[in-house]
């Protein structure tokens, strides 16, 4: 009977790992909603992005509208950018285990971290009518990593997700007015997480008292990746010889992500365990959303240019995340866990202005919203809307080259925690963050 017992605890405790996974993969960043990355162009960074679709002269088109890459002067086009991105994340509150006593440890400190995001670009025209380009680039990732003795630990450690587009890409122009283009898309996605998993709470009985919650810590971890495969659907329309108006579909592209499970057991209480918590596989279906964007720029003379974009990404597609779990010890399982995101804008302005024929300033602004809603909302995930501002400056010694910097400011809405884990852990606070992009590229045309 009291094999019984811990059993009937170890499933739902045994569940947190694979749970945290589908956490993980919702996760969090500063830099576009949800764990969404907009860092693929430097131009497009001084100017927030407005006019991402649409603004003549960046290779970068290949992943935002190839329509336009018929555009592009010269017969063949490489383009490198650099974006290094530096997020700051810390947790203000408190918590409490299973038997209401506070949370041991601190904060977590700064859960954000600095990372380069590269992507590259290649463009070819073969004749007035026809281009063909390819890319990679990476259009969501995030990670966060707090300290492995915080309140925050049976929620997460290290959070990591990355996805890697490349793009194989075509454009016709239909006349002076019209151009069409699409691509194929290959996409990798890995996740990586740890966390502190609380076997003192799972192993607490009546039958069992010499063991209380947060006295046996061990420690868990998760890594998995897969090929998923998609497309890209553009259009670029100049109704004047001032006006561009471009729309770009983006797939949602499919995963299933699988990989390995590993724990470290404290000695004492791993005959107690059943042969539960062994190093095993996972799997877990997960989804990148589809988005769309309209996108508007106008030139007023050789000079001064202005654009907009307004984008929708379609995070109400994350509803629920299944984890399918093979453990030796009960069988395999499934999990779900419940999201429940909304659907999420930007809106950007932006423009640039040409002090000569070498020297170009751009700035913008934009507003960013969150899928997060507060009901699930934890520390993987505490995101929240933002706001950019941005500036940047264009260098171009001649008619091959060119240089480009931008940087971005985000400020973040408070992310609220109010959330209990499976291991009965409970969290209450907000998380408070911020961000900053700074971004570099080269540009040669040929």
């Amino acid at each position: 009977m009291q094999h019984k017992t811990r059993r009937t605890r170890l499933v739902p405790s045994f569940a947190a790992l694979p749970l945290a996974l589908a956490a993980a993969l919702a996760g969090q960043d500063a830099y576009a909603s949800g764990f969404q990355l907009k860092e693929n162009s430097v131009q497009g960074l001084g100017r927030s992005y407005a006019g991402s679709a649409s603004a003549p002269g960046d290779c970068s088109m290949v992943a935002n509208n190839a329509a336009a890459i018929g555009d592009l002067p010269g017969e063949n086009c490489v383009q490198v950018d650099l974006n290094v991105i530096n997020f700051k994340t810390e947790f203000h509150g408190s918590g409490t285990d299973l038997l209401g006593r506070p949370l041991t440890g601190n904060n977590g400190g700064d859960g954000g971290v600095t990372k380069p995001v590269p992507a590259i670009y290649l463009t070819h025209h073969i004749n007035d009518q026809w281009s063909i380009g390819a890319s990679v680039n990476a259009p969501f990732g995030f990670e966060t990593e707090y300290g492995d003795r915080s309140v925050l630990r049976y929620e997460g450690v290290l959070s990591k997700l990355e996805s890697i587009d490349l793009s194989f890409a075509t454009s016709f122009k239909i006349n002076d007015q019209w151009s069409i283009g699409g691509s194929i898309i290959a996409q990798r996605t890995s996740a990586e997480l740890t966390q502190v998993v609380d076997f003192g709470t799972i192993l607490a009985s009546p039958t069992n008292g010499a063991v209380l919650p947060q006295e046996a810590d061990g420690f868990g971890g998760l890594k998995g990746d897969d090929w998923g495969y998609g497309f890209t659907v553009g259009l670029l329309w100049k109704p004047t010889s001032s006006d561009r108006i471009g729309l770009n579909y983006h797939s949602q592209i499919d995963h299933t992500l699988e990989g390995d499970a590993r724990f470290q057991v404290p000695s004492n209480i791993l005959p107690l365990l059943g042969g539960a918590f062994l190093n095993q596989k996972g799997q877990a279906d997960f989804d990148t959303p589809w988005y769309v964007t309209a996108s508007w720029w106008h030139t007023f003379d050789d000079r001064l240019s202005i654009g907009a974009d307004v984008s929708f990404t379609h995070w109400s597609s994350f509803e629920q995340l299944l984890i399918k779990y093979s453990d030796a010890a009960m069988g395999p399982f499934t999990r779900a866990q419940e999201f429940t995101w909304d659907d999420s804008w930007m809106y950007s302005f932006g423009g640039e202005y040409r002090l000569n024929d070498e020297w170009t300033l751009r700035a913008g602004v934009a507003y960013d919203e969150t899928p997060t809603i507060d009901a699930t909302r934890t520390p993987r995930v505490p995101d929240g809307s933002r706001t950019w501002l941005s500036v940047g400056v264009g260098w171009k010694p001649s008619a091959d080259w060119r240089f480009d910097a931008g940087f971005v400011h985000l400020w973040v809405d408070d992310g609220s925690i109010d959330h209990t884990t499976s291991t009965f852990n409970h969290l209450s606070g907000a998380f408070q963050s911020s961000g900053n992009v700074l971004g570099v590229s080269a540009q040669y045309i040929f």
